[in-house]
């Protein structure tokens, strides 16, 4: 009965109808006149504008500028990456872009509940005694809500963007950012935002998809944790934790406990994943240090908490003022947090310096206005094979294959569709644009899986528009199977496929049998059934090969 497509619309009447229900409970046992007051105190008429007017910004930028309007689940994605310090849109539109609607929406859920936080701990009121509200522009309750706090988070977002290593794009460094902010000045507060987001995501995901209904299917994915941005997800909360000390300090208030800061820093981090250091071998293959990622999380968790915590009494007692040990306790923590963060934005520098060569790309290959896509196997990345550093057996030159797009005017080189992804899919489609425009390109793969040899003989087609190339074909490919003493082979060709049967009495090639016409060559009948192609001869029947599927 609760398949019936006319329930949808009850369930989610059903999920709205509890909340109402839970929220006028809560009023009328708790009187919600105190969490009103305190708001207020600290928020103009008590609602946090700042977050929503980032909130607004972000959400902008995915409608209009990658065109999330017209295509809500496939923006625009390739050239609002930070691809180099040599293309400014990159850089400049990476840090508030996102790379689908799940990627959005998930930060966006993530601001709402972590950034009032740190506008709370802000606030739109001056708290130095003897200020008043509109004594100066930075103590106005208006400029702070509406165009300071925006201000910041730009600010932030940016520098998330020029220090991030890769072609990184998202709102989530500025969420970290939000995080450590909000950890530093409210740990346990934080805490519970954070959780509270997991409920506002169960909410939005209930609200769009009632009922799910799934079935097992192969899937094509790579590791979750080799989807994370954990550098820039680092660099925004060093950002956060460092301004949000600088704050305190400023403040004669009482500081968070060591242990309620490293508890909170902790749990943050566990939750968020921020243990899952990795490394890539080639494109398809990562290396998960996990025993490393959590010792690092917890010696970071430590160090915020005694940072935190630490008096201003100088090192060391009676120290000349100006020397080292005259330094506060807590200025020792963040120049260690310094220190860290140089470590982590340091090596971007000078990866953001490189941009795509201007070697043409090998193939063929077709063009959409500045960009040129093609495809290739087992060549060296355009990026990353610019430079090379290794550590613990890593090395950062890769080889890649797949489908390659790239424009040197942007400084772009990306492997678009991996070799093996198109595989799977056996089609794909590459988005491609600007500002104010926006195009695709095609690409599509055909083949025949050889059999015993566990490789297929395929080709590879690329498509703009009107026009189509052949950008790729294997050599033939011998079945492992011998018939009658002759090797059976399978040959791509521009227009198909071929059957090539070798012998020492030589070699002869003939086309590919089809569902109605079998193919005889050197006395052997080859005939189609289904996908399988058989090879037969006086009474043997061999399959030799199979035509691809994909999902």
């Amino acid at each position: 009965m609760l398949d019936i497509p006319g329930w949808v619309p009850l369930h989610r009447l059903a999920v709205v109808f509890a909340l109402l229900v839970a929220i006028g409970a809560l009023a009328l046992v708790d009187r919600p006149n105190r969490l009103t007051a305190t708001l207020r105190r600290r928020f103009l008429f008590g609602v946090p504008w700042g977050t929503l007017v980032t909130i607004g910004g972000v959400l902008a930028v995915y409608l209009f500028l990658q065109d999330g309007w017209s295509s809500w689940y496939r923006p625009i994605v390739i050239p609002f990456r930070a691809w180099s310090y040599f293309y400014p849109l990159g850089m400049l539109s990476a840090p508030f872009s996102h790379s689908s609607a799940g990627h959005l929406v998930g930060n966006l859920i993530g601001t709402l509940t972590l950034a009032p936080v740190a506008e709370y701990a802000l606030g739109h009121y001056p708290r130095r005694r003897g200020s008043t509200s509109f004594g100066s522009y930075r103590t106005n309750p208006y400029v702070r809500a509406f165009l300071l706090f925006p201000a910041g988070v730009f600010v932030v977002g940016l520098l998330t963007s020029v220090f991030a290593l890769g072609p990184v794009i998202g709102f989530s460094g500025v969420v970290f950012a939000f995080g450590g902010f909000a950890l530093v000045t409210r740990p346990i507060t934080t805490i519970l935002a954070l959780f509270s987001g997991r409920v506002v995501r169960l909410f939005y995901d209930a609200m769009l998809s009632p009922e799910v209904t799934a079935t097992a299917r192969p899937v094509f994915s790579t590791p979750w944790w080799a989807q994370i941005a954990l550098q820039g997800h680092a660099i925004g909360l060093l950002f956060g934790v460092m301004l949000g000390i600088w704050v305190l300090r400023r403040r004669d208030g009482p500081q968070p406990t060591a242990m309620r800061s490293f508890a909170a820093v902790l749990l943050f981090a566990v939750q968020e994943s921020m243990w899952a250091v990795y490394w890539f071998r080639g494109s398809e293959t990562f290396v998960l240090f996990r025993a490393v990622g959590l010792a690092l999380v917890i010696m970071l968790a430590i160090l915020v908490a005694l940072t935190v915590a630490s008096s201003n009494r100088p090192i060391r007692a009676n120290a000349p003022t100006g020397s080292v040990g005259s330094a506060h306790r807590w200025q020792v923590g963040i120049a260690v947090l310094l220190l860290a963060t140089s470590a982590l934005t340091g090596p971007a520098i000078p990866a953001n310096m490189f941009t795509a060569a201007s070697d043409d790309l090998p193939g063929e290959s077709v063009d959409v206005r500045d960009y040129e896509i093609t495809y290739v196997e087992d060549v060296p990345n355009g990026l990353t094979a610019a430079f090379d550093i290794e550590l613990f057996g890593e090395s950062t030159t890769t080889n890649t294959s797949g489908v390659v797009v790239k424009s040197e005017q942007r400084g772009i080189w990306t492997t678009a569709v991996s070799k093996n992804r198109l595989a799977f899919d056996g089609r794909s489609v590459v988005r491609l644009g600007g500002v104010g425009w926006r195009d695709e390109a095609v690409a599509a793969r055909d083949g025949y899986v050889v059999m015993g040899t566990g490789t297929s003989a395929y080709r590879v087609f690329l498509a703009t528009g009107n026009e189509t190339v052949l950008a790729h074909k294997t050599g033939p490919v011998q079945a492992e199977p011998v018939v009658a003493g002759r090797n059976i082979s399978v040959v791509p060709t521009d227009a198909g496929y071929d059957l090539r049967v070798s012998s020492d009495r030589g070699t002869v090639r003939g086309p590919m049998p089809t569902a109605n016409v079998s193919t005889t060559l050197d006395d052997i009948r080859f005939v189609r059934h289904e996908q399988f192609v058989f090879a037969e001869h006086r009474g043997t029947r061999v399959r030799v090969a199979r035509e691809e599927t994909y999902n």
